[in-house]
Parts: C-alpha cells; sequence; structure tokens
C-alpha cells in the first residue's frame, strides 16, 4: 500500500530537471559547451574585437562582456567562415555587416516559428515533460537534423530559382534597376479582428494566409519578399501573373470561412533589388495604391494598366487621381477579370 504523498512524491521525483535539460539540448544545438570568450573567438576566427562585435551585433545576438565565457567551438568555425568568404569574395565591410544582418533577421524570425512549434508539440503530449527528459532529448535529436537538412536544401533550391530568373531576364546583377510587378496584399479589417478574436484564433488566421499568399503567388512564377504583419509583399516578372495572383487572393479569401476579405495594390515598373528586398518608387505606389483599396479590391497603377489593357483576361476601369503621401495626383485603375 502507497504511503500518503508517496505518489505525489513519486511524481515530483519523476519530474526532470529543465534547467539541466535545456542545458543539454543548448549543447546540442550550439555545438559543445560555451568555453570561449570574446578575445579567444577574435584570435581563432582572425577578427579583430571591434569587427566581432559589429558581427555579433549584425547577426542579432544579445551583447556580452569581453571576458564572458558564451562562445562555442562552432561560433569559432561559423566566424571562421566569415572571414573565408570576405577573402574570397573580396566583400568590403558594408556589404558583410548587410548581409549578415539579413542572415541573422531571417534566421531569427525561423527560429522563433521552429521553437513556437516544439512548444505546442510538447503541449499536445505532456508526457514528454515526466521522466528524465529522455524523450525530449530523443525529439530534439530527430528534429534538428532533419530541420538542419532542409534548410539547406531549400536554400540551394531558391538560389538556383534566382539565377535562373535572372538569366531568364537578362537582367544585371544585385542592385540593378529592373521592370517588376510589386504587389502588397493586406487584410482588411484586420485590426478590428485583434481586438475580438483569441491568441489561438489570430494564429489560425495568419497562418492561413501566409499559406494561401505563397501557394499562389508560387504557382504565378512570383516571389514573397516578406511578411509585414497582415500584408505581404511580392514580386513578379510578368504583369498578367501578377495579376492573375491578386485577383485568385482575393477570390480564394472570399470563399475562405477563416480569412476576411483582402485588397490589393500592384505597380509595374523598375526597383532596386537588394539583400532580399525591394525598394524604389514603384514600391511606394503600390503600397499606397494598398491603402487606397477597398476590400476585395485591386488598385493598379498606370504602368501595370498599359501591360494589361490589350489582355483579354482582365477588364480595367479608370479611376480619378487621388492625393496620398508622396504623391499629390496618384492616378489608379480599377483590376477585375473580364466579366466579373
Amino acid at each position: 500500500m502507497t504511503e500518503p504523498g508517496g505518489a505525489a512524491a513519486a511524481q515530483q521525483q519523476a519530474e526532470p530537471d529543465l534547467s539541466a535539460l535545456v542545458a543539454r539540448v543548448e549543447a546540442e544545438l550550439l555545438g559543445g559547451p560555451r568555453r570561449f570568450t570574446r578575445q579567444d573567438v577574435a584570435e581563432r576566427a582572425h577578427l579583430d574585437l571591434d569587427e566581432l562585435r559589429r558581427m555579433w551585433r549584425a547577426l542579432g545576438f544579445a551583447s556580452v562582456g569581453d571576458d564572458d565565457r558564451v562562445f562555442t567551438d562552432a561560433d569559432i568555425a561559423a566566424l571562421e567562415r566569415v572571414h573565408d568568404l570576405r577573402e574570397a569574395g573580396d566583400i568590403d565591410d558594408d556589404l558583410m555587416l548587410a548581409m549578415t544582418r539579413i542572415i541573422g533577421q531571417s534566421f531569427a524570425r525561423l527560429a522563433s516559428w521552429q521553437a513556437q512549434l516544439v512548444v505546442e508539440i510538447i503541449g499536445r503530449n505532456p508526457d514528454l515533460l515526466t521522466g528524465s527528459g529522455a524523450e525530449i532529448e530523443q525529439l530534439t535529436g530527430r528534429l534538428i537534423p532533419a530541420v538542419e537538412d532542409l534548410h539547406t536544401y531549400v536554400w540551394r533550391r531558391q538560389l538556383a530559382a534566382v539565377f535562373s530568373r535572372i538569366a531568364s531576364n537578362a537582367g544585371p546583377g544585385s542592385g540593378a534597376m529592373t521592370a517588376t510587378v510589386v504587389g502588397f496584399v493586406d487584410m482588411a479589417g484586420f485590426t478590428t479582428l485583434t481586438r475580438k478574436a483569441t491568441e489561438g484564433e489570430l494564429r489560425t488566421v495568419l497562418t492561413a494566409f501566409e499559406t494561401l499568399a505563397t501557394d499562389v503567388v508560387a504557382s504565378r512564377g512570383g516571389q514573397i519578399v516578406k511578411t509585414i504583419g497582415d500584408e505581404i509583399l511580392y514580386v513578379c516578372d510578368r504583369p498578367d501573373e501578377a495579376a492573375d495572383a491578386a485577383l485568385t487572393l482575393l477570390d480564394c479569401a472570399d470563399a475562405d470561412d477563416v480569412l476576411p476579405q483582402l485588397r490589393a495594390g500592384l505597380a509595374f515598373g523598375p526597383v532596386v533589388s537588394r539583400l532580399g528586398d525591394v525598394y524604389g518608387q514603384t514600391v511606394n505606389i503600390a503600397s499606397r495604391l494598398t491603402a487606397l483599396a477597398r476590400s476585395n479590391t485591386v488598385l493598379v497603377d498606370d504602368g501595370l494598366a498599359g501591360a494589361l489593357e490589350d489582355d483579354e483576361r482582365f477588364a480595367l476601369r479608370s479611376l480619378r487621381p487621388t492625393a496620398v503621401r508622396g504623391y499629390h495626383h496618384l492616378h489608379s485603375w480599377r483590376l477585375r477579370r473580364a466579366g466579373a
């Protein structure tokens, strides 16, 4: 017969030491224990201390003291690769820092999402937190290599796709002005939705929106440049595919019980592409048109209207010029499918 309190004591004894468990998982992720100071890393990676500080901040990591032992063998190996990359590619400091910053921002967002996914998995399987913690170690031991391999595969595949687009457009390289359709699509009334919906409901809506946008834009030969809250920015080389992507997104959202209605603004013209983002007047116009558009409506600029005027699949209606920030007389056109 179990003594009073014996079951509770046994359960408490079975609970894992979370601090020790996190330390073991961290050692797996970081490639070893934290045993080097910044000075140690600088000497081994052939970087001076100021440069190392700039790189560390650019990657988005928290500041640490020069004498704190927070670096691992993997940190040294990574920074040695940075040094080798700069030497091999003759990359100046400003470009190196900008590239490092983009990598840090991209992977910070990716890591945040993946960590949240692991927390949700544990939440659905609370037994993982009982016992010695071996179950969690087994879970991370399986997930980490698989996700790491997937990162490499997707990066290589995306890089090949970018080079293919550059070759097909016969355009110059990074930083050059090229004619592109820029599209913004956002969820109308999302601010109101955030006041009424639960956190879980908002996650469901945002996930559904990002999934739909990724599928539709990619199937039309476009690329999502970034997601900004309830809004996506995408680019397409072909005007007809960009227009079809926007109209399809609105139609799908309108027929979806989860998603609110969308609105879109598209502009066609030169853009500056740099480090995975796009800049210039064309981007600004597309953003202003999105703000002007009503729910379930696509507005386009003169450039895109001219490119689509002979395409029988689309119908365009000229609207009166409107004063918006930066443009006193912004002329827009309402885009629909022919016969709609």
